[in-house]
């Protein structure tokens, strides 16, 4: 059977999409490394109910990190970045 892939991970919170979200009504989600804009279009509206103008999306890749003696990479992970129409906000960034 195969497993049902989430396409929309966790939305992204940091004060440059703070910025977008005031000036261009525009939010980040990290979403699948498989997904593509179609799909994460889909996605968002039809969790959120609102209509996507466009989405970007762009790859991040992994940082070093040090755990005592042990050095390696963090996993790679997908960024998208979505336009939603004037006038509509998503409720998931409206209690924070």
């Amino acid at each position: 059977m195969e497993k049902k892939k989430t396409i929309l991970k966790r939305p992204l919170l940091t004060e440059k999409i703070s910025q977008l979200q005031d000036a261009r009504n525009q939010y980040a989600f990290e979403v699948d490394r498989r997904a593509n804009k179609i799909e994460i279009k889909r996605a968002i509206e039809s969790r959120f109910n609102v209509h996507v103008l466009s989405v970007r999306t762009m790859m991040m890749k992994g940082k070093m990190k040090t755990l005592g003696r042990f050095t390696g990479p963090r996993s790679d992970w997908k960024k998208a970045v979505v336009t939603i129409k004037a006038g509509e906000q998503l409720v998931v960034f409206e209690n924070i």
